[in-house]
């Protein structure tokens, strides 16, 4: 692990594998200590904010060099989340089969299948970073011209990752399909998926997601 500053009230760990930084982030929340005011993880790293009027940067650094590195992996693994997908709203389908040369079908069995982990929260409020698709689905590239407009709920690919438009944004993945819950609500405070846990899509049809829309995860 190695450790470097992040501006004046942070300390960044960089791990050596992203299951090791799902672990030294579920470890730092388990600890709790008073002084941390955010952690936040994202694929091989975690950042651990702290408050500057508590604690200096060189302990919080040499805290994490001595925290309690538990080696059960299970530590790691937050919730498991079941999100419904109308792959009939997959609006680049075709695109992701001409570059995947998979049938529709597969395409989507391929990724109702796989178990994912949100190794990163970006892009707009809750953007989860899903991982990683299975080998058959991955490389396909971004759109040429992204979109102006990507509807809320849009399930979508690139490369090696999966993901789900929380908001409205411009954006130039591939749709593959589309969830009707809610996943983001600022002003509630409402954003159940954290780095750590772990999404499956599960397949429903256009009567369902209109029978859905608007729910939440449970």
């Amino acid at each position: 692990m190695r450790l470097e500053l992040l501006g004046d009230q942070a300390v960044m760990a960089y791990c050596d594998s992203e299951q090791d930084a799902a672990l030294l982030a579920a470890q730092v929340r388990r600890e709790n200590p008073a002084w941390c005011i955010d952690v936040v993880q994202a694929y091989f790293s975690v950042a651990v904010y702290y408050d500057i009027a508590t604690v200096e940067c060189v302990f919080v650094a040499d805290w994490l060099t001595c925290v309690h590195r538990d080696d059960d992996t299970s530590l790691g693994q937050g919730r498991l989340h079941v999100i419904p997908c109308c792959y009939e709203l997959g609006l680049d389908l075709e695109r992701i089969q001409q570059h995947t040369s998979l049938t529709r079908e597969a395409v989507v069995e391929l990724h109702v299948a796989m178990v994912y982990t949100v190794y990163a929260i970006g892009f707009c409020p809750g953007f989860p970073y899903l991982g990683y698709l299975p080998k058959e689905l991955a490389g396909v590239p971004r759109l040429d011209s992204p979109r102006l407009r990507v509807d809320t709920g849009s399930v979508g690919l690139t490369g090696r990752q999966t993901g789900i438009y929380t908001q409205e944004r411009p954006g130039g993945w591939n749709i593959v399909g589309r969830t009707p819950l809610e996943l983001v609500d600022v002003e509630d405070g409402y954003f159940p998926l954290r780095t750590g846990d772990r999404v499956q899509f599960r397949r429903i049809d256009e009567k369902d997601y209109r029978g859905l829309e608007g729910g939440r995860l449970t």
